[in-house]
């Protein structure tokens, strides 16, 4: 009877710790699967609406795992205070964990972060040619931590994105138009106004030079051995180079035809001659 009646005593006490403790685990495994659940549904709706607003296709996975691990997050600290632990300080310790871990990886979250920035604000697409980061190409990828280039002599540069994102970056594919800045330098003897008149005319007479903006032709500067005219004529982007080059040879023709000369660097040399000493 003594042992009867002890035991007893001890399921009264031992029952309601199981219970009060088995409520907690249910409740904490239904916080687990809600907060999963309620994840999921976030993550899932996180991408497509990222997905309608057409963001980039890299930063889509990347804002929507953010956000399902931060829900995550958020769940698991909710299910220790069920069963009373103190959130507070492993909230503490966590933040002490991640500023440790920020400042040992201060490059490669530089470089995180100017990526997520390019990736938002889009200063450039793949296949533009751009200069960024002190390197010249065009864009072939580009990624959370770096932005890879393709030089015109087909060399491959990776440029880290806080290089990128932290220097002055010129797209040159944005605008559909470009201007050329040439520069047809003639003699001091030749006629100015044959000159224009004839640099005129062969850039009137090129297709690929658009009638608006209207171009520009005018002397800019008496430099030491020739009278500079620079020439400035508007054309689409995709006609840059090949007008360029292709211009450069025609006006240097058809300048000297109309009787103009393009002179070389000279310098006029004046001798004078003493006359010799008287002798005493």
């Amino acid at each position: 009877m003594p042992d009867f009646l002890a035991s007893g005593a001890v399921l009264d006490q031992v029952l309601p710790e199981v219970t009060r403790w088995g409520v907690r685990v249910i409740g904490a495994l239904a916080v687990l699967l809600v907060g999963w659940l309620v994840a999921k549904g976030i993550r899932a709706g996180v991408r497509r609406a990222l997905e309608r607003t057409r963001v980039d296709a890299t930063l889509v996975p990347f804002i929507s795992k953010i956000i399902y691990y931060g829900v995550l997050t958020f769940v698991v600290l909710a299910v220790l205070g069920i069963f009373g632990i103190q959130t507070a300080s492993i909230i503490a310790v966590l933040g002490a964990a991640a500023f440790a871990v920020g400042l040992a990886l201060q490059g490669t979250l530089s470089n995180f972060s100017a990526g997520v920035m390019i990736l938002i604000f889009r200063p450039f697409k793949v296949g533009d040619y751009v200069e960024a980061g002190g390197s010249a190409g065009s864009v072939m990828e580009i990624d959370i931590f770096n932005t890879v280039l393709n030089t015109p002599d087909n060399v491959r540069v990776i440029v880290p994105n806080a290089a990128v994102y932290g220097s002055t970056i010129k797209n040159y594919a944005t605008n559909d138009t470009r201007r050329l800045d040439m520069v047809m330098g003639i003699a001091y003897t030749d006629d100015i106004g044959t000159a224009i008149e004839t640099i005129t005319r062969v850039l009137k007479a090129e297709e690929r030079v658009l009638a608006e903006p209207a171009l520009t032709v005018a002397v800019a500067e008496l430099a030491d051995s020739s009278v500079n005219l620079v020439v400035r004529p508007w054309c689409n982007k995709g006609d840059y180079w090949p007008l360029k080059f292709d211009l450069t040879r025609k006006l240097k023709e058809e300048v000297e035809a109309a009787g103009c000369n393009i002179p070389f660097p000279q310098r006029d040399v004046h001798l004078f001659t003493e006359a010799p000493a008287s002798a005493s």
